[in-house]
C-alpha cells in the first residue's frame, strides 16, 4: 500500500478505497457462491476463482493509477470470496464429525500464504525487484492451483448430502443463534483482517521492518491453527472465541503504545488472539446451526468482509484527517502528498503519518473489547444450552 501511495501519488482514502474493493469483491463473491454452489457445485466456482485471480494479477501489473488498481483489487477479492464459497462447504463435506479443526487446518494456508508472501517480498526488496514482479509472482501458484483442481471429482456439498431443504436452510440463517454469529462476525473480522492489511502503514514508526510484524502474526496463527484440535475439544469452538478476544485486545493495545523491539512481543500475543477468529466463526455455525448448509457460512465470511471493507474507507479518512491534525495549521494534504522526497515536507507528513498510526490502533480497540463481553455470553449460554439437553436426554 506505501509504495502504491508514493507510485501513483494516492491519499491514505484512496488507498483504503482500493483496499475496500478487495473486502467488496469478496463478500459478493461468496454471498452469491453460498445460494449457488448447491446448485452448480464447488468445481465450477473454483473454475471461476481461477479465471478472476488470473485477470486481477495481471490488471494490477499493468495499473496506470487508481481506476485500474480499483478494478484490479476488485476482480481479486471476487476470487478470492469464490475459492472460500466452495472450500469451506468442501471442508465441511470432507470432514462432517470434525469440522471446526479442519476449517483451522485449511484457514493454516492463509496466514501461511503471508508469510511466505512476506518473505519473498522482503527478498525482492532486498534484491531490488519492483513492486510489479513481486505482483506477477502471484501468477505461478495461481496455475498450480488450477491446472490441480481441473483434474479432481467434488463431493456434493453437506446439506444436499444430509437431506435439509431449501426452506430448513433459510429458517436456519434466521435463527436467533445464527444472528447474534452474523454480527460477531463483523467484530472479529475487522480485528483481524483491517489491522494486518494495515499495520505496515500504521507501524512504520516503531520499526524498520514493519512488514515483518505481519510475518510474525501470521506465523503465530499459522502454528496457532496447526495445533487446533486439542485448543478447540479443550475449550470447545465458543471457549476459543471467548479467550481469542482477550488476546486480540491485549495485543491491539501493546501494538498500539509499544516502541523499539518490545513491539514484536505485542505481535506475538496479538497473533494468538487472532489466531482462530475466522475458521472458528465458521466452524461454530457449522456445527452449531448445520441446516444453514454452505449459505450459512458463506454468509459468514461475506459478513467478515463487508465489515472490512466499510471499516477500511471510513479508517482511511480518519487516518488523512489524523495526519491532517498533526501537520502544520493550515496544511494542505495534497501538496505534502506531492512534495519531492527527502524535502521538509515529505519529512513533516513521515513524522504526522508515525504519529497518527497508532491512533488508528486504539480506535480499533474498542471492537474487541467489545467482543469479549459477547463470547462471554456465548459460553454461558452454550453451557446452559448443553444442560438443558443433558436434562431431556434423561
Amino acid at each position: 500500500m506505501n509504495q502504491l501511495g508514493i507510485d501513483f501519488q494516492l491519499s491514505t482514502t484512496q488507498l483504503g478505497t482500493i483496499t475496500a474493493a478487495a473486502f467488496w469483491g469478496f463478500p459478493l463473491a461468496i454471498v452469491v457462491g453460498g445460494f449457488v454452489v448447491d446448485i452448480i457445485g464447488m468445481k465450477r466456482l473454483l473454475i471461476m476463482a481461477f479465471v478472476f485471480h488470473l485477470a486481477g494479477i495481471i490488471l494490477t501489473v499493468f495499473a496506470q493509477g487508481y481506476w485500474s488498481l480499483f478494478l484490479s483489487t476488485l476482480l481479486i477479492g471476487i476470487a478470492n470470496g469464490t475459492v472460500e464459497a466452495a472450500c469451506n462447504p468442501l471442508v465441511a463435506a470432507l470432514y462432517p464429525e470434525n469440522k471446526t479443526t479442519k476449517l483451522n487446518h485449511f484457514h493454516l494456508w492463509f496466514p501461511g500464504g503471508i508469510v511466505i508472501g512476506t518473505l519473498l517480498v522482503t527478498l525482492f526488496v532486498q534484491l531490488g525487484l519492483g513492486w510489479k514482479v513481486q505482483v506477477a509472482m502471484m501468477i505461478i501458484p495461481t496455475l498450480i492451483y488450477g491446472y490441480l483442481f481441473s483434474k479432481l471429482d467434488f463431493p456434493v456439498t453437506e446439506r444436499v448430502s444430509s437431506g435439509y431443504s431449501s426452506s430448513d436452510m433459510y429458517k436456519a440463517v434466521f435463527s436467533p443463534l445464527f444472528i447474534f454469529m452474523f454480527i460477531c462476525m463483523f467484530g472479529t473480522a475487522i480485528t483481524e483482517l483491517f489491522t494486518g492489511q494495515w499495520i505496515g502503514l500504521l507501524l512504520k514508526n516503531v520499526t524498520d521492518n514493519a512488514i515483518l510484524l505481519l510475518t510474525l502474526t501470521t506465523g503465530i496463527m499459522v502454528i496457532g491453527r496447526g495445533f487446533a484440535e486439542p485448543v478447540v475439544h479443550r475449550l470447545a469452538p465458543q471457549g476459543v472465541l471467548l479467550l481469542s478476544a482477550i488476546f486480540a485486545a491485549a495485543g491491539l493495545y501493546m501494538l498500539s503504545t509499544f516502541t523499539g523491539n518490545s513491539v514484536f512481543f505485542a505481535a506475538i500475543i496479538f497473533g494468538i488472539g487472532v489466531c482462530y477468529f475466522w475458521p472458528t466463526m465458521i466452524g461454530f455455525v457449522a456445527e452449531n446451526v448445520p441446516k444453514s448448509g454452505a449459505l450459512g457460512l458463506n454468509l459468514m465470511g461475506g459478513a467478515g468482509m463487508f465489515a472490512v471493507s466499510i471499516y477500511t474507507i471510513f479508517m482511511g479518512s480518519f487516518y488523512d484527517n489524523l495526519i491532517v491534525k498533526h501537520l502544520p495549521a493550515g496544511a494542505s494534504l495534497d501538496a505534502y502528498l506531492k512534495a519531492p522526497e527527502n524535502s521538509a515536507f515529505a519529512q513533516a507528513l513521515s513524522n504526522a503519518k508515525n504519529l497518527a498510526g497508532p491512533e488508528i490502533l486504539r480506535a480499533t480497540l474498542i471492537i474487541p473489547v467489545i467482543l469479549i463481553v459477547a463470547f462471554g455470553g456465548l459460553v454461558i449460554y452454550m453451557r446452559s444450552r448443553k444442560k438443558s439437553s443433558a436434562i431431556a436426554a434423561n
